[in-house]
């Protein structure tokens, strides 16, 4: 009987724990695109349009320029570099007390941001 009503409070308390993840998932928002450029708006003084032009622009040359060379830098914000990852070989690994057959896989291309170094001394 009490081994019953420890596990039904650990099961409550578990339900409350999961809620609270769940209610912070859902805070973590970020910025959309138009979100952006009403913050540019205020700031600059141009036209809805001519941002959300800028914007996708930055968006297209970052790309062509990753692509290209492996490198592009938001000034103040962020670099995005591209990483090549070695290609691994098949075999067997010990996961959680258990042998487990892993596959090949092939080398690729990863592609990384990382953030500025003011940035990083906010938090």
């Amino acid at each position: 009987m009490v081994v019953a009503m420890k596990s039904m409070k650990a099961k409550k308390t578990m339900k409350a724990a999961m809620k609270a993840m769940k209610s912070m998932k859902k805070a973590m928002k970020s910025m959309g695109k138009g979100a952006i450029a009403e913050a540019a708006i205020g700031d600059s003084g141009l036209k809805r349009s001519q941002v959300m032009k800028i914007l996708n622009a930055l968006g297209e040359v970052g790309a062509k320029e990753v692509k290209s060379s492996g490198k592009f830098v938001v000034p103040g914000v962020c670099m995005i570099k591209t990483r090549l990852k070695k290609a691994t070989k098949a075999g067997k690994k010990m996961l959680f007390g258990k042998e487990v057959k892993v596959k090949a896989k092939p080398a690729k291309t990863v592609v990384k941001a990382f953030a500025v170094k003011a940035i990083k001394n906010q938090f």
